[in-house]
């Protein structure tokens, strides 16, 4: 067993370097695919919309699919698709073409990242500990891997059909060979959870397996879910602003040149990387929690010193600062949504990753249109409110308050109080409502068997059961 988990953990890994490579891997040849098709940059902006659309559109198909067949399943054929369809932005002649690609290469990313991520979850799930975060940072080691492979083959003349069709083969070939080593679905493995993954099964056991049971649990978790996909929402749309804006702050507000403003997205993103490749410790020590309410409030910290920032050498620790705060606090987020169940482990990451992928989107629509009210760099003080309500929201992940909303909902029917009084006097009430449960306590003593002929007599057929 332990051998298994650990090659699923890094077939894991494999798929997320595999996710972050394919989309980097487009995102270099941008530039050249843009010149080939005669595109303006806004009508590349308008295509960039229909990637956002498919990709959403992808996570909401993966997740019940994920649960349905299995991420064993989903996973590779998910792979299978976003591999292919990189090709296919190459091969685009004109603006029709490059937008179905897109779509389509969207649609394969969101399938993709929404099926390894509910598979990270049941890795994390054979652990026993936190490690998510760790499959998050290779998703970006393979968008720099991309990066240095795509500055190479563009410095060599290559063209881009013959650099992403090489691309695509690999990744077709990494996916299957990675395949085998996911691990299969284990409905038994909920009993290895942790106490906050095991309340959840056991509020619907003890429920019984009718339709009144379960529906209190499944009233309840969506709520959580939901909040869980705010947050993902807010955090990721700060991401989102430093991903965007860091580099325009530094040039344009600062004055910095272009080679130095590009290291202020180099510092955020280093910082991040390195982040959520310790935050998995850091969440096992501390708690998801805290990781949640101390990283966003460093998050929000950093955005300050940016906004504010005097000169370029703050403005790069702040954007550092930035990247090393939410570092570990979407992953977690992934997590609980993976583990508040593990039946619809699938629909609820794509819940949360889905709205959580429209903040990332939302980010230069939010800033852009506030920049002709206030200065750029005072509009990174709304992502930092966002951190801020993050944190004051990070309660959310204790295990304790996490789990109280079903608790809050369904001691009706799962309620000790209810069997305690009636362990004995639960048969008694069934004869004594009918009329003939006066002889009854005759027959006890003597059971005769006139008495039960009487008995028979007198009860209908549908009372006989019930009675003997």
């Amino acid at each position: 067993m332990e051998r298994s988990l650990r090659a699923g953990r890094l077939a894991t890994f494999a798929y997320f370097v595999l996710a972050g490579f394919v989309m980097g891997m487009w995102i270099v040849h941008i530039p050249v695919i843009e010149h080939r098709t005669g595109i303006s940059h806004a009508v590349l902006g308008w295509l960039l919309l229909l990637l956002g659309a498919g990709a959403f559109g992808g996570m909401q198909l993966a997740g019940p699919l994920t649960d349905r067949f299995g991420a064993r399943t989903v996973v590779p054929a998910s792979a299978a698709l976003c591999a292919a369809a990189l090709v296919l932005p190459a091969l685009a002649t004109d603006v029709w073409t490059l937008g179905g690609a897109l779509l389509v290469l969207g649609v394969g990313n969101g399938c993709l990242d929404v099926s390894m991520n509910a598979h990270a979850v049941q890795v994390e799930r054979g652990y026993g500990r936190p490690v998510m975060s760790a499959f998050h940072a290779l998703f970006s080691i393979g968008g720099v891997l991309a990066a240095l492979i795509g500055a190479f083959t563009l410095g060599r003349g290559w063209g881009a059909a013959a650099t992403m069709g090489g691309t695509a083969l690999f990744c077709l070939v990494v996916a299957g060979v990675a395949a085998g080593a996911l691990l299969r679905p284990d409905p038994a493995s909920a009993a290895a959870v942790g106490a906050p993954a095991q309340e959840a099964p056991a509020g619907e056991v003890s429920a019984g397996s009718g339709s009144a049971g379960d529906a209190p649990a499944r009233r309840g978790t969506p709520s959580r879910i939901w909040i869980l996909a705010v947050l993902a929402f807010l955090l990721m749309l700060s991401e989102g602003v430093a991903n965007d804006w860091s580099v325009l702050h530094v040039k344009d507000v600062l004055g910095a040149p272009a080679s130095t403003a590009a290291l202020a997205y180099g510092a955020f993103a280093t910082a991040m990387t390195v982040g959520r490749l310790l935050a998995d410790r850091v969440a096992a020590r501390v708690g998801a929690a805290a990781v949640l309410r101390y990283g966003s409030a460093v998050g929000a910290a950093g955005l300050a010193l940016a906004a504010f920032a005097p000169g370029v050498p703050v403005a790069l620790v702040g954007w550092a600062v930035v990247g090393a705060g939410l570092s570990g606090c979407v992953p977690q987020l992934f997590s609980a949504a993976g583990h508040a169940d593990p039946d619809a482990a699938g629909a609820n990451v794509s819940r949360v990753a889905g709205l959580g992928y429209l903040g990332m989107l939302a980010g230069p629509a939010v800033i852009g249109p506030l920049t002709h009210a206030i200065p750029l760099n005072l509009t990174f003080l709304l992502p930092a409110a966002f951190c801020v309500a993050a944190c004051l929201t990070a309660r959310i992940l204790e295990p304790g308050p996490a789990t109280s909303p079903d608790a809050a909902t369904s001691p009706g029917p799962t309620a000790s109080p209810k069997p305690a009084p009636s362990p004995g006097p639960a048969l008694s009430p069934e004869p004594t409502p009918a009329p003939e449960a006066i002889p009854s306590p005759e027959a006890i003593p003597s059971p005769g068997p006139q008495v039960a002929l009487n008995a028979e007599e007198n009860r209908t057929p549908a009372s006989r059961p019930t009675a003997g």
